[in-house]
């Protein structure tokens, strides 16, 4: 008697997943005689303990015994799919399944084994069997349509479930799988449109209406949608980053400017979207320079960006352009904002006054970085370069032969340290080494051609 109560307490424990399914798996058997009951209890008692094989064959006595019995075929089944044995596994739930159609575990255990094999057209099949038992196996459908590339049933089935039950993170990375192909991007603007007129307030149907007319390239209806969702959601964020560049068209720079703080002040918007809507505003500042004050406030958007100083990238922007005042403005706002020194920023720097032939600026610039980077001989050289022009040889030929141990591999620098130590000796008036270093000059010229 204890031997049977034990065993029925270990068949509650195994069926009792099934409880959360709402539909329990089949426990009740009639037992037609004491024999059946003790092969189907050591049929359990082995597959608890993972002896699969001796469950299997107790279960075929029981077969023997009552061979239409649905819960024997399903316990087989389980039994087979635990040893891999895919083919008599579904076969096995196949015939539960002939038997007692009603019982949503038999088609559950088919699934199992079609997607075990990756046989997803036949999963189809048994899912939408299944989903009448629950419709939660839509799910699982959306992926089985993927996996068999039937992107247009795909994105009709994600469309209804986001309507019914709300959008998920997986559905929405399906849909712009699948948008990524033109050919479904006609149906989606269809769908796009129906659920803006249904609900007109869902900000998330315009931005994405908007994303796929702007990959179409049709200006006129990003537009038109632009328009619409500012109407509808006179505060949304999205509204200005396509209403930014209609402004600046237009000429109307105060709505541009608004709309670009709008955009850079959201946390929701992506930092690649503020970064393009900046670039476009400081084009349009290099033909409305009354509007620089408003770029340098926008640049303090990014104070917290980790991966872009703006305000260098703004100096680029002017040096390449040789407007020189403000590249060096930029480049000492970037340099204000790494709070130290840097190596790029500063070699900017010294380029800028170099061109300006401001050399007494460039020498403290080159002899700071020179004190935080003893072996960047780039900085010696500069240093030594800005002493020449200021007629300190002497502090230019000591500054250049301590720079000169660490040119390593690069002749046009080492060119340069010699051009320049040729100056200081002849500023010092040494014929001798200053014929040396140019001739030495010259030789490298010959061989670098």
């Amino acid at each position: 008697m204890k031997k049977v109560i034990s065993l029925l307490i270990m068949l509650v424990l195994l069926c009792n997943s099934a409880l959360l399914w709402g539909q329990t798996e089949p426990e009740e058997i009639k037992l037609e005689d004491n024999k059946f009951k003790e092969y189907f209890f050591e049929a359990l008692k082995q597959k608890a303990i993972e002896n699969h094989d001796k469950a299997i064959t107790a279960l075929e006595r029981c077969l023997k015994l009552d061979s239409n019995n649905a819960t024997i075929y399903h316990e087989l089944g389980k039994n087979y799919l635990a040893l891999k044995e895919y083919k008599n596994a579904y076969s096995s739930f196949e015939k539960a399944n002939s038997i007692d159609p009603k019982n949503k575990w038999f088609l559950i255990g088919m699934y199992d084994v079609d997607y075990e094999t990756k046989d997803y057209i036949d999963a189809i099949k048994v899912i939408n069997k299944l989903i009448p038992f629950d419709p939660k196996f839509k799910e699982d459908l959306t992926s089985l349509y993927m996996n068999t590339a039937e992107f247009d049933k795909a994105l009709l089935l994600i469309n209804e479930l986001n309507e019914t039950v709300g959008k998920s993170e997986r559905r929405e990375n399906y849909k712009l799988q699948i948008l990524s192909q033109g050919t479904y991007q006609d149906a989606e603007i269809t769908n796009l449109i129906n659920q803006i007129n249904q609900y007109p307030k869902e900000e998330s149907n315009y931005i994405s209406l908007i994303y796929l007319y702007s990959k179409k390239d049709n200006l006129e209806k990003v537009l038109e949608t632009v328009r619409k969702l500012e109407k509808e959601i006179p505060n949304s964020e999205w509204a200005q980053v396509s209403l930014f560049k209609d402004y600046l068209v237009n000429k109307e720079s105060q709505k541009a400017i608004k709309a670009m703080n709008t955009v850079l002040a959201s946390t929701k918007i992506d930092s690649k979207i503020k970064h393009r809507i900046f670039n476009e505003f400081l084009i349009y500042v290099n033909t409305n320079p009354q509007l620089e004050t408003d770029l340098d406030k926008a640049i303090a958007y990014f104070d917290e960006d980790k991966n872009v100083n703006v305000a260098k990238e703004v100096g680029k922007y002017y040096h390449n352009k040789k407007q020189w005042d403000k590249a060096i403005k930029y480049y000492l706002m970037a340099l204000k904002k790494t709070g130290e020194a840097d190596v790029e920023i500063s070699l900017l720097l010294i380029d800028v006054y170099s061109q300006l032939e401001q050399f007494d600026k460039i020498a403290p610039i080159a002899n700071e970085m020179i004190e935080l980077y003893p072996v960047q001989p780039q900085f010696y050289y500069f240093a030594g370069l800005a002493y020449n022009q200021l007629r300190e040889f002497k502090k230019a030929k000591e500054i250049l032969e301590m720079g000169m141990d660490y040119v390593v591999e690069d002749v046009s620098l080492e060119i340069g340290y010699n051009i320049q130590l040729g100056e200081a000796y002849n500023g010092l008036g040494d014929n001798n080494k200053k014929e040396f270093y140019f001739s030495k000059a010259n030789e490298l010229l010959k061989k670098q051609k």
